[in-house]
């Protein structure tokens, strides 16, 4: 299953924009307002359209087994989110989302409660929604193809700059914070402050704040090395007072 790259990514983009609709209307409901999911400016979330492109082209040998797609779309969906998380939070100082309290988790990244969702969800883009976005696409002349694709991503690479310009805040943030309290070990002291700051800036930010209400600005290794610090000068406190 061969297609060109432009019908590749405009792939990407309608399941970027399914998802997005589906992560908005699961948290507006859960919220009982709206509420304006992913860190990018428009309406897509950029991990769905990952995932299904990446289902589309690795799986597409398995469609005469559904169990094996089933399972296969989860196998693939849970790496891919939790590569995302960990390159994110690598990147960012940040924590973008944390099952750590769900059960059956991997560090947090992933859980079994997601990953079921993926394979359905491998499921019927495999034997639903391909079918039917691909019978129309590869109607199109192909240099139509090419000029609609080329518009959408032009228009996704420059949200995508000014979006990880208004994302890197939450780095500068979360580091200046860091030097500024040095014993405090509390993230969710540092994650209040951190919205607090963030809050105060432009519409973009705020909008971040709101996508991400559990957003960790810390990264863990920081967390820890402030932990460490604290420690040891409490030990040092210790032993001087014991003398």
């Amino acid at each position: 299953m061969k297609y060109s790259i432009a019908i590749y990514f405009l792939l990407f983009i309608t399941y970027s924009i399914a998802g997005w609709i589906m992560e908005v209307t699961c948290k507006s409901i859960e919220a009982k307002k709206f509420i304006n999911r992913g860190f990018l400016i428009g309406p897509y979330c950029p991990i769905y359209g990952c995932g299904a492109v990446a289902i589309t082209i690795l799986l597409h040998r398995y469609t005469n087994d559904w169990i094996v797609l089933f399972f296969m779309s989860m196998i693939a969906c849970g790496i891919l989110e939790y590569a995302t998380s960990y390159v994110m939070e690598k990147l960012f100082h940040a924590r973008w989302w944390d099952y750590s309290r769900r059960k059956y988790n991997i560090n947090g990244r992933i859980c079994l409660e997601t990953l079921i969702p993926f394979g359905i969800l491998g499921l019927l883009i495999m034997y639903v929604t391909n079918p039917f976005i691909l019978k129309y696409l590869t109607r199109l002349p192909q240099n139509n193809l090419n000029i609609i694709a080329g518009v959408l991503f032009t228009i996704f690479m420059l949200d995508s700059i000014i979006s990880l310009k208004v994302v890197s805040n939450v780095r500068v943030v979360g580091t200046k914070l860091s030097k500024e309290n040095g014993t405090m070990d509390n993230t969710e002291e540092m994650t209040a402050k951190v919205k607090e700051i963030l809050l105060g800036k432009s519409i973009l930010n705020r909008r971040l704040i709101h996508a991400y209400p559990n957003l960790q600005a810390t990264l863990k290794k920081r967390k820890e090395e402030i932990k460490r610090k604290t420690e040891a000068v409490k030990e040092e406190i210790k032993k001087k007072t014991s003398k």
